[in-house]
């Protein structure tokens, strides 16, 4: 196993640490947020200028680009990084979790996932190997291993029979991997069990064992109270190797962000930043405000003073209030950037406060300040 993630700094107070992560397309600061761009492009945003904020790791998703444009597609232009023109890194999930969100469209069984396509309705069949070899194809710096995702409600058995096939197609995507000489990206195992501690012990022992440079966690974040979140992140993390790079799917408001780095994970994504900020909701050091309220009208000063962004320097909270009820497409482009400026910002200002071993003292206040108690 190529170790890929070294650390350089470890809080005094807390699990939380700073590392850097090599990767086919550079390396990578970590703890990190990275931006999602599902269909090949973070929404709303050009990548030069994703880059530009400096974001050099970013999300794409298996299943969409599967579906669309398509296999064929992706292998004539030599990838996502050719076909999208972007020369940083990029992770792609396996696409279980978006297959399995099709609860009376697919169906599972020990050989893979057959389903319907959103799109045109069209049948698929994914097995463990064939997910390897279609991020193959994308050119994923990190890959993922498909995996069987399970509601928060799930019974003991079924979320024990879920882990025990995730646990055979993670050992089927290992002997896929090791047979793809030529290729230089990473395969992360993932992390499952439900809400149960004992599969989460079961499956987080043994998926850090096997051959896997990374570990990602999934099976949080899908519902469940936010202290649940956080009681089982923590519960997990202490079965995981410490060599190797943790990633927590599927998390992005800062709170959950900072809690996982708080448990000594490195890397996080989330549509949130980008979602919301479509909708006129925008990141701010005293929270989160939506623009279209009425109270923002008048308001001439930026979103945040201080931030870099486009609608920072050069605009009021008034104008983009006024882009977004006029619905101006300009009002949530500047927004993304602002939030995705805002997030990379904080990570570095989370990477600072490790390396001065005062992490938990800017957790607290920066959601003392975000939540206003």
């Amino acid at each position: 196993m190529q170790k890929i993630h070294h650390l350089t700094h470890q809080d005094a107070h807390s699990l939380a640490r700073c590392g850097t992560l090599s990767l086919p397309h550079g390396e990578v600061l970590t703890p990190t947020f990275m931006p999602v761009g599902t269909n090949g492009t973070v929404k709303g945003m050009y990548h030069d200028d994703v880059s530009a904020i400096g974001y050099n790791l970013i999300l794409g998703n298996t299943y969409h680009l599967y579906l669309r444009p398509g296999m064929a597609v992706m292998e004539k232009f030599g990838g996502l990084h050719k076909f999208s023109n972007w020369n940083h890194n990029i992770l792609t999930d396996s696409g279980g979790f978006q297959v399995f969100s099709l609860a009376h469209f697919r169906k599972i069984k020990e050989e893979g996932v057959t389903f319907q396509s959103h799109i045109d309705g069209s049948k698929h069949h994914l097995t463990p190997e064939k997910v390897v070899d279609i991020q193959r194809i994308i050119g994923s710096d990190i890959l993922m291993c498909l995996d069987v995702c399970t509601p928060p409600d799930l019974e003991y058995k079924k979320a024990r029979e879920a882990w025990e096939i995730t646990k055979r197609w993670a050992e089927r995507s290992l002997k896929r991997r090791s047979e793809l000489e030529d290729f230089k990206g990473n395969l992360f195992g993932i992390v499952q069990g439900n809400f149960y501690q004992d599969l989460r012990k079961e499956s987080a022992e043994t998926i850090s064992s096997m051959d896997f440079p990374g570990i990602a966690i999934g099976g949080l974040s899908v519902g469940e109270e936010p202290q649940v979140f956080s009681d089982f992140l923590a519960y997990t993390t202490q079965f995981i190797s410490l060599e190797k790079p943790r990633y927590v799917m599927g998390i992005g408001s800062p709170d959950y962000i900072l809690d996982a780095v708080a448990n000594g994970i490195d890397l996080f994504d989330c549509v949130l930043a980008t979602r919301t900020a479509r909708n006129g909701s925008v990141f701010t050091n005293e929270g989160m405000i939506q623009l279209k309220r009425a109270e923002h009208e008048f308001k001439d000063e930026p979103l945040v003073p201080g931030c870099t962004c486009t609608a920072c320097t050069k605009y009021s909270k008034g104008y983009m209030r006024h882009l977004f009820k006029a619905g101006e497409m300009l009002g949530g482009m500047m927004a993304t950037e602002h939030n995705l400026t805002f997030l990379y910002r904080m990570m570095e200002q989370v990477r600072q406060a490790i390396n001065e071993d005062r992490f938990l003292d800017y957790k607290r206040e920066f959601l003392s300040r975000y939540y206003g108690r």
